[in-house]
């Protein structure tokens, strides 16, 4: 049976609470507004308090018996391909931990692409997964990681066949993507699911000329956040199911255990009208942003100095299999600087934000909201940055390390070793021990180090060298990294 897209059930439902002027006795404990500090709604305005409304008991009643969640879900479900969808106001470092908690155990293995995000990590800690890591494909030209083959996939299983799934990241927050057809086949050669982290995704299903979508794929289970590249609010994420491999109940029962009782109906609206969105205009919306990503490349491609990267840089073998065209990353090399004095220069002087800064690149998310109006500054901010560059001495060198010296030993489950008795040892002491702490460069958020390997001299001189040159480790015990945290 064809759903009607164009409905909204969760934003339709907030309307009608509205109009019916109902009174509660529940959360949350402003009532639409009514006890908001002045000054908070003046900034904040009376709309944002009025639709602030409790899930169950409030929005629906206390049974849910509206079913204006269930019917969002299905909707979204229907629009991008998949069996089973479930909302989520918690993030995608919430629906990655379901999702992982749903395909393993404690002290089942799981094949996990080494460029994942630190939540997959966090699910580690948490659950007792025991990582089997697939090494990504590392570019030592540009000092980058691509998602790791298929062929990867397959020797990971061949070496560790009792592993209960695997998990891959795709697209990483530079646009490299990976060959999610052939690695579910790898997978389901084995009978084991394929979860895959799309969290830069979600605009994915809804272009021809896009990077294949996980659902098309043949995933089993994608995570996705719409805050992301969609029209969603902060922590606005769904994840996404099919198949038999993993039972519906399962994957509703394990976010169940990590989220929160008190969703937030906002959140839930924003997904169901970027649903409703797309579903109707999406094509038309990302033929705009792929014209805009498209444009913005070639004009920054002409300033003096400045290569943004494209498929020929990113694709190929030992690379990416494909790229999703909307991340601009722009290339620094040919200037005096870094990426981490580049973003801090434009958004000091220009108040622009780019998304992310690494030690070479800065790299901005084009999506269908943007346009001219945003383009046309960033390149005049561009222009005047290398402008200005040129007196200046060279950015701070980060000491990268090659590929085979980037990857460490896992000594022991990273679970072991965070809730180890810790020491905080100086940076010249602690090659060779093993760590307890998770050291973060974000963004991307991508751990450098994980609980439970052991600590070599480049990647303790990558990061000490990054932090001098202004990478930022949040998660570190010692942000300004002259200690490490390690077992005792």
């Amino acid at each position: 049976m064809s759903l009607d897209h164009s409905r909204a059930p969760v934003l339709e439902a907030v309307d009608a609470y509205r109009r019916q002027e109902m009174v509660s006795f529940t959360p949350p404990g402003h009532k639409q507004g009514a006890g908001v500090d002045p000054q908070v709604l003046r900034l904040l305005g009376q709309e944002v308090f009025q639709h602030d409304l409790l899930a169950s008991g409030g929005l629906d009643d206390r049974r849910m018996r509206g079913g204006f969640l269930r019917d969002a879900e299905q909707l979204m479900a229907d629009a991008v391909h998949a069996d089973h969808t479930f909302f989520t106001t918690c993030g995608s470092s919430l629906s990655v931990k379901a999702a992982m908690l749903s395909v393993a155990g404690p002290g089942q293995r799981l094949l996990i692409s080494r460029d994942a995000h630190k939540s997959v990590a966090a699910a580690l800690v948490l659950s007792g997964i025991e990582p089997v890591w697939v090494e990504p494909r590392w570019d030592d030209e540009r000092h980058l990681a691509h998602p790791p083959s298929a062929d990867d996939y397959a020797a990971a299983f061949e070496r560790n066949p009792q592993a209960e799934g695997a998990l891959v990241t795709s697209p990483t927050p530079y646009g490299s993507c990976a060959d999610l057809r052939t690695i579910a086949e790898v997978c389901h050669r084995y009978g084991r699911p394929l979860i895959v982290d799309e969290a830069w995704g979600a605009h994915l299903p809804f272009h021809p000329d896009l990077p294949t979508w996980a659902m098309d794929a043949g995933a089993d289970v994608c995570v996705t956040s719409i805050h992301k590249m969609g029209s969603g609010l902060e922590q606005g994420s769904v994840f996404h199911l099919q198949g038999d491999l993993v039972e519906p109940s399962v994957l509703k029962n394990r976010a169940d255990l990590l989220g929160t009782t008190s969703p937030s109906v906002l959140i839930y609206a924003a997904l169901d009208g970027w649903r409703r969105q797309m579903a109707l205009h999406g094509h038309a919306l990302m033929s705009h942003a792929r014209t805009t990503a498209d444009e913005l490349r070639h004009a920054i491609e002409k300033i003096d100095g400045l290569h943004v990267n494209d498929a020929q840089d990113f694709c190929g073998p030992g690379r990416a299999h494909d790229l999703d065209p909307l991340p601009v990353v722009v290339d620094l090399t040919g200037t005096t600087l870094s990426g981490y004095r580049a973003a801090d220069w434009l958004r000091e002087h220009r108040r622009i934000n780019v998304h992310l800064a690494d030690h070479r690149r800065i790299n901005v998310q084009i999506t269908h909201a943007d346009s001219r109006r945003t383009t046309e500054p960033l390149l005049d901010a561009l222009r005047d940055l290398t402008d200005a560059a040129q007196g200046w001495d060279e950015a701070p060198r980060v000491e990268v390390p090659a590929a085979d010296a980037l990857r460490m030993e896992q000594a022991c489950p990273p679970r072991d070793a965070y809730f180890a008795p810790t020491q905080d040892l100086p940076l010249e002491k602690a090659a060779g021990r093993v760590a307890a702490e998770m050291v973060t460069p974000y963004p991307p958020g991508i751990p450098a180090i994980l609980p439970g390997e052991r600590l070599s001299e480049p990647v303790l001189t990558y990061l000490r060298t990054g932090v001098q040159a202004g990478m930022n480790l949040p998660d570190a015990a010692d942000p300004t990294f002259t200690t490490v945290r390690v077992v005792k």
